[in-house]
């Protein structure tokens, strides 16, 4: 059975030209006890307007994945970085035991989602990775993201979730992968979509914990972002955001 999660259930959070819609995944579920979806914790959709400053902060165990939809940001660490991120450059921040960083949008605006994972276990090394995108991601398949250690993923999560996107025109179709013991949790990052019988919107998700999700329609151009996570895999909530 569907249960989707509406936009207007999140969080909102704003400060001058900084705005964040804070997605609580497991509130799919209805539950109020843990509202993370397995180690699938917070998913951030963040506006910055021109001339943001974060200033640099510390995070302790949080996998941080920074998927970049719109603009660039730049992005500074305690590992000595100073690299712009966008739709072109994705990261990931292994925080673990400790890892500083800062962000700014000197240039122009930015939308992104910034999405907290519980990793498998507490103070692991810090780390940050950098993933260059090709030019054809417009192209109505699903591109994988992030993933385990394991994986083929160019970005690595020290979890048992995987990360995947998709870009469609007006009357694309496209159906999440299905792996076995894996959950899926989809999110509208941008468009509209039907997926059945429901039309789900920007900031909407939708997951079925019982059978693969049906094909999912594009109404007009849209980005899809997915998740496969394992529920069931030992995780930290020592997480400065990830964190119960």
């Amino acid at each position: 059975m569907l249960k989707i999660m509406r936009a207007d259930s999140s969080q909102v959070f704003r400060r001058g030209p900084f705005q964040v819609r804070r997605n609580r995944p497991g509130l799919v579920l209805g539950s109020n006890v843990d509202v993370a979806f397995g180690p699938l914790s917070v998913i951030d959709h963040a506006n910055l307007g021109p001339g943001t400053v974060v200033r640099m902060h510390e995070h302790n165990n949080d996998e941080i994945l920074s998927y970049m939809w719109r603009g660039t940001m730049i992005h500074e660490d305690s590992a000595g970085h100073r690299i712009p991120i966008s739709a072109h450059k994705l990261m990931m921040m292994n925080a673990g035991r400790s890892f500083w960083h800062e962000e700014s949008t000197p240039d122009g605006p930015v939308e992104m989602l910034q999405i907290f994972i519980r990793p498998r276990e507490a103070d692991l090394p810090g780390d940050v990775q950098f993933f260059d995108r090709p030019d054809n991601i417009m192209d109505g398949r699903w591109h994988l993201v992030a993933g385990p250690q394991a994986s083929d993923a160019p970005l690595k999560i020290r979890q048992q979730v995987t990360v995947y996107d998709a870009n469609l025109r007006a009357g694309d179709e496209i159906a999440l992968p299905t792996v076995q013991g894996l959950s899926p949790w989809v999110y509208v990052m941008d468009g509209i979509v039907t997926i059945g019988t429901e039309t789900l919107a920007k900031g909407d998700a939708v997951t079925d914990l019982h059978q693969p999700l049906p094909t999912l329609r594009a109404k007009g151009p849209t980005t899809l972002v997915g998740f496969l996570v394992d529920r069931t895999a030992p995780a930290t909530q020592a997480g400065t955001i990830s964190g119960r």
